[in-house]
């Protein structure tokens, strides 16, 4: 199969729909298809390389529209490298590319996998609502990450009413080996412990933004005596979270790590007790870094926003679910958790299991290329009766 992948950024930019989309499109190459990934570069220059096996093409960034690159070129280069395409799969939310497609109706088949609505641009949703909506009826197949944000989503919730095979929901995957403990990793976590003080240790990774619930977090740890928190990452936020921390006389309590390699981030959960996202908003649809703490077998804490992340974190299974912006209840969790050793080891292992039976990278590469071929079965399918029908 010809695959081409269409977004706004791709590798070595980091974040979690570029690392799902890497993810997917190294897997697919290595099972020995072509695949392409269009996106915008970050300067006003094309760009064709290949990465590990992927042939990525970069075009030309010439201004942004509410954090959306915009370069000029890519409904015609879409055009030019969809010409012979099986596969053009779209990731949601990304405007100028699924407005690209909608212009130019690359490929044979159209995926689209949805990753989240649009939530804190209200005025360009507004605007740009028809034409999502024109996306969505015209693509083949969307897929979403949990059976939750199908029915929560006001833009996917009425295409599943009345075209439910339209929609499947295929589980975002990661390389579980990565997190599996060895030597290093635990010479790196008591490493990691023997720096940020004895446990419990409630850990907290990614980017500091408005919808991960910081704020809330610290306001929970400043009513905790038996835990320590350490947050790992860096972002917009950061100088607002540390001067909350320190009017809160946090700072022995609440850590900061700041930005931390892939590469080490296995140790950083090993070293961990607790897994903690607090999410405020559903920008949060599922959570990428819920699905490595619990490859490292952590019991995890999260909020129940109406997507994925209280599908993924099953309550009193894999660990607790609480109210978003409820920093009591929160509090009292962490609490519960750290205070109760059994327990955690329950809800880790529990967490361990379902991440291999249900998050793992070859299930989603899997059930992925099963959602490839079967569009293009029936594409086949539906040609040979066209001309079955014309003799």
């Amino acid at each position: 199969m010809k695959i081409l992948h269409l977004y706004k950024d791709y590798f070595p930019i980091l974040g979690g729909i570029e690392n799902h989309i890497k993810w997917l499109a190294e897997g697919m190459a290595a099972r020995g298809h072509a695949v392409s990934v269009l996106v915008t570069n970050t300067g006003q220059s094309d760009l064709s390389e290949t990465i590990d096996g992927v042939r990525v093409v970069k075009v030309s960034r010439h201004f942004n529209i509410s954090s959306a690159p915009i370069g000029l070129g890519m409904a015609g280069e879409l055009r030019r490298m969809g010409r012979d395409a099986d596969i053009v799969h779209l990731h949601a939310p990304y405007p100028p590319g699924e407005l690209a497609q909608l212009l130019v109706s690359a490929g044979k088949r159209t995926v689209i996998t949805w990753h989240s609505d649009i939530v804190k641009q209200a005025g360009l949703l507004r605007f740009y609502a028809p034409f999502l909506r024109a996306t969505l009826k015209r693509a083949d197949k969307i897929l979403v990450a949990s059976p939750p944000y199908v029915q929560s989503s006001v833009f996917l919730r009425p295409v599943y009413e009345h075209t439910p095979q339209k929609i499947s929901v295929v589980p975002f995957g990661i390389d579980l080996t990565r997190f599996a403990q060895n030597s290093e990793i635990a010479a790196q976590a008591a490493g990691i412990r023997a720096r940020y003080g004895p446990g419990p240790l409630v850990l907290f990774v990614g980017r500091m933004r408005y919808y991960k619930g910081l704020r809330v977090l610290v306001e929970a740890m400043a009513q905790v005596e038996s835990a320590r928190c350490l947050i790992v990452g860096v972002g917009p936020l950061e100088v607002e979270i540390r001067a909350q921390v320190a009017a809160l006389g946090l700072a022995d309590r609440v850590l900061f790590a700041g930005e931390v390699g892939d590469a080490d981030l296995p140790a950083w959960y090993r070293a961990a007790d607790i897994f903690c996202l607090p999410s405020i908003h559903r920008s949060e649809a599922l959570g990428i870094v819920l699905l490595e703490a619990m490859a490292s077998g952590l019991p995890l804490i999260s909020t129940e926003l109406g997507t994925g992340t209280s599908w993924v974190n099953q309550h009193d299974v894999t660990g607790l679910v609480v109210p978003p912006e409820d920093p009591v209840t929160l509090a009292a969790a962490i609490d519960r958790l750290a205070r109760n050793d059994d327990e955690r080891q329950v809800f880790g292992q529990a967490a361990l299991d379902r991440a291999i039976s249900e998050f793992g990278l070859v299930q989603m590469l899997e059930r992925t290329e099963a959602v490839y071929r079967n569009l293009l079965d029936d594409k086949r399918s539906a040609s040979e009766g066209s001309q079955a029908e014309r003799r």
